[in-house]
C-alpha cells in the first residue's frame, strides 16, 4: 500500500497519530509519505519506505493570507503523481480532506485518460475539526462536503462519531478506531531522574500536557492546582506551547502558586509523566485524550470531566477520577483527596496501566491498516446528503 497522510505538524493530538501511525505502517513495509508545512514534532525516526514532503507556502503580494489550503493540494497532487500514492490519508478536516478532495478532482482527468483508479480518500476527524471549527458559520458546509467526499471516515471515540452523525449528516458511516499508545515508549519508571529537576524532595508532581489552545481549560487546571496547593506541597509542570498558556501564567501568579509551576515548553513527554503523580484534563469536548493515555500507560491517575470521549478511556474511580461538568474546583479537592490516601493512589496506579494496555499499539494499527487496504475497494460515492 502506497499511502499518502496530511497533518498538523505542531504539538497536540491529532499530529501525534498521524505520525505515530505513519511510523508504524511503514515498519510494516507499506510506502508512506508523510506531508504538511514543518516536519511533525514526533517524526522523529529514519526508515527507507517512510519520507517527509514539505509544502511550499508561498509569499505572493496579492494573498493578504497565504492560500495554504491550495498549496498543500497541490503538494498532493505532486506526491501522488511522482510516487504513486493509491491513498490520501487526511488528518483533521480542514484544510486536510478539503485539499485531499481538490486533488483527487485535478488527478481524475488524467487517471481516466490513462485507465487507472482514482487516488482513494480516507479522513480521520480528531474533535474541533468538528466540534468547534467544522460548525464555525465560516467553515461549516466545507466541511461537510469534504467529509461527505471521503471514501472511509474514523474518528477516535465513539462520542466523536456520534457528534459527526448529528452534525454534518454521516448516518453511521464513521468507523471508531481510538487513539493508540506505545507501551514501551510510555511506562512507569519510578527511579526517572526529571523527578529531581523539577520538584523538591517531598512535593508532588501534577502535570498537563496540551497545546494550550481555549478549549483545554488551562484556568481550570490551575485553580484546580491553587486549591491543592493549599492542602500539600506541589508542583505543577506544563508541558507543551499555545496561545493561553500565558494566561497560566498570569492567574498562577494571581493565585499565589506561581512558584510552583513549572513551564517545560514542547518536550517529549514520557519522562515528565514518569516523573508526575497525577495529570489533569479539564477540557469538556475532549474527542478522546491521547495525552491522558499516554499518562496511563505510565502509571499516571487522570482527573478530568466526565464529558467527550474521556469517559471511553479513563474508568471513573479506577484508573483516574472523573468530575462532573461544572465542578470548577472539585478537581483540586479530589486530587487532594487522592494523594492523601497513599494505598488508594497506588492501586490507582496499577489500574491506570492496566487500562493504558487496552490501547495498545499493535491491534489499534491493525485496524487502520485494513480500514485503509479496504478504502482501496470502497465504493466512492459516499455524497452530501441534504
Amino acid at each position: 500500500m502506497r499511502v499518502a497522510i496530511t497533518c498538523y505538524p505542531t504539538y497536540g493530538g491529532s499530529g501525534a497519530v498521524a505520525t505515530e501511525l505513519a511510523i508504524a505502517l511503514a515498519r510494516r513495509s507499506h510506502e508512506v509519505h508523510v506531508i504538511s508545512y514543518d516536519q511533525p514534532f514526533r517524526l522523529d525516526v529514519m526508515l527507507p519506505n517512510l519520507k517527509f514532503h514539505t509544502v511550499t507556502v508561498g509569499d505572493y503580494p496579492l494573498f493578504r493570507y497565504p492560500p495554504y489550503t491550495l498549496n498543500l493540494c497541490n503538494k498532493l497532487i505532486d506526491v501522488v503523481e511522482e510516487q504513486g500514492v493509491e491513498i490520501i490519508h487526511s488528518h483533521y478536516a480542514i484544510p486536510h480532506a478539503a485539499a485531499a478532495w481538490q486533488a483527487r478532482e485535478v488527478l481524475r482527468d488524467e487517471a481516466r485518460r490513462r485507465r487507472l483508479p482514482d487516488v482513494r480518500l480516507a479522513c480521520t476527524l480528531h474533535g474541533t475539526d468538528i466540534t468547534l471549527v467544522g460548525r464555525e458559520r465560516g467553515f461549516y458546509e466545507l466541511t461537510r462536503f469534504a467529509i461527505h467526499r471521503q471514501d472511509v471516515l474514523t474518528a477516535p471515540s465513539a462520542w466523536l462519531a456520534k457528534e459527526t452523525d448529528e452534525h454534518f449528516g454521516t448516518n453511521g458511516r464513521v468507523q471508531v478506531i481510538h487513539n493508540a499508545v506505545d507501551l514501551d515508549r510510555f511506562k512507569p519508571d519510578p527511579a526517572q531522574p526529571w523527578r529531581g529537576c523539577i520538584a523538591p524532595h517531598g512535593y508532588k508532581v501534577i502535570t498537563h500536557v496540551s497545546n494550550f489552545r481555549p478549549v483545554k481549560r488551562i484556568e481550570e487546571v490551575v485553580r484546580a492546582f491553587a486549591v491543592l496547593r493549599q492542602r500539600m506541597p506541589a508542583v505543577l509542570v506544563l508541558v507543551g506551547d499555545g496561545p493561553d498558556l500565558p494566561k497560566a501564567e498570569d492567574l498562577a501568579r494571581e493565585l499565589g502558586v506561581r512558584d510552583d509551576l513549572r513551564l517545560l515548553g514542547q518536550q517529549k513527554p514520557e519522562p515528565i509523566l514518569q516523573a508526575s503523580d497525577l495529570f489533569l484534563l479539564p477540557s469538556r469536548s475532549e474527542s478522546f485524550g491521547l495525552a491522558a493515555l499516554e499518562a496511563m500507560a505510565c502509571g499516571v491517575p487522570v482527573l478530568g470531566y466526565h464529558a467527550g470521549g474521556l469517559p471511553e478511556v479513563v474508568e471513573d474511580g479506577i484508573s483516574g477520577i472523573l468530575c462532573p461538568e461544572g465542578k470548577d474546583v472539585c478537581l483540586g479537592t479530589l486530587a487532594a483527596d487522592l494523594l492523601a490516601d497513599e494505598s488508594r493512589h497506588q492501586r490507582m496506579r496499577l489500574a491506570a496501566r492496566a487500562r493504558a494496555e487496552c490501547f495498545a499499539l499493535g491491534p489499534i494499527v491493525d485496524q487502520y491498516e485494513r480500514a485503509l487496504l479496504g478504502c482501496q475497494s470502497a465504493d466512492s460515492r459516499f455524497v452530501h446528503q441534504g
